[in-house]
This record gives structure tokens, sequence and C-alpha cells, in this order.
């Protein structure tokens, strides 16, 4: 009986994996020399998905690009934002004063799964990366709920905050030491 209900959650737990679908975008490489780095990330669509116009996907708190560096497959829109986009049914974490991307699906021929998009890239003057988030939102393919929408929630590699970012901060520590340098001279 116990090895019954073990195999049961078994196939039960593999059923509900292989009927996943996302957009999974990853970072392949960080290319380049100061101040100019490509950043290049790959994105796939798994099974069981398509990807229709208005599909997309986030990386959320990426920092500043240099302007007109992005490249993208044909068929996929870029854009930037302070807030989201974000799909309806998850919740990164989301800082309002550090720019996202996003690329957006307006190609005329849905892509279906599994496959891989391309590679999608901006350029920024550092190379230096830590843990970020991502979103994205495309359509189920098959089955019941085919034609609905499926969002997803991950994490990927982003850069660090460059040190312009910084600086309002660095600004308030000087202005504080300086501040208490004068009182005390006064003292």
């Amino acid at each position: 009986m116990r090895k019954a209900c073990i195999l049961g959650l078994v196939l039960f737990g593999s059923v509900s994996f292989i009927a996943r679908g996302d957009i999974i975008p990853t970072l392949s490489s960080v290319t380049g020399s100061s101040p100019n780095f490509t950043w290049n990330y790959s994105a796939n669509v798994t099974v069981d998905e398509t990807i229709n116009t208005g599909d997309f996907f986030t990386i959320y708190d990426f920092g500043t690009i240099a302007p007109g560096s992005n490249t993208q497959p044909t068929g996929w829109t870029f854009s930037q934002a302070l807030v989201g986009p974000t799909p309806s049914l998850v919740l990164p974490t989301d800082n309002a004063s550090i720019l996202n991307l996003t690329w957006t699906y307006n190609g005329a021929a849905p892509i279906t799964g599994s496959a891989a998009l391309g590679i999608f890239s901006v350029i920024t003057s550092t190379d230096q990366l830590k843990v970020g988030q991502f979103t994205a939102e495309a359509t189920r393919s098959s089955g019941p709920n085919a034609g609905t929408k499926v969002d997803n929630i991950g994490t990927i590699s982003v850069p660090v905050p460059e040190s312009s970012s910084l600086l309002p901060i660095i600004g308030v520590c000087i202005a504080a030491a300086l501040s208490r340098l004068v009182r005390r001279q006064h003292a």
C-alpha cells in the first residue's frame, strides 16, 4: 500500500512537472572591456507553451544601459521602465529606482515550445554581477487550459548598480560626517 502511494505521488509530480511551460532567460556571457560590457542573455520557451504577439519577459533591476545598445532577434521589441511590466500571477522584487529591461514579442507567427528564442543583449559599464529576478508571460499551447496565459518567475544574473546610483547615499554619509565635524569644532 505504501509503495503504491509513493509511486502515485512520483507519477503525479512528474506529470505536473512535464505540463509546466515557461520562458526562461539565462545569462550566456558578459563580454567586452571597460566601459562597454555586453550582457548576452539566451532565452528559451519550454514545452507546452507558445509565444504569441504581446507575450514578454522582464529582467528586473538591471540598471543603466548605453542608449540604443539593445539587440534582439527579429520579431522582438525592447523597452525599459522603472516599474514592471509584470505578469499578473507573479510578484517579483522590483526596486522603483532601478531600470528594468523588457522584451516583447510582436512577430506574426507564434513560436511553439520547446524552442530557443535567441540572444538578447545590452551594453552597460560594468561586468560585476549579482542575483536578480525575471518574470515572463506566454500562452499555454495544449490541454484543457490551452490559450490561457502562463506566468513564471525566477532568478537571473544582473549588473551590480553603478557607483553613480550610489552617489546620493555617499553624499548623505559625507554630509553627516561634515556636520558632525563642524559641531565638534564649535563645541
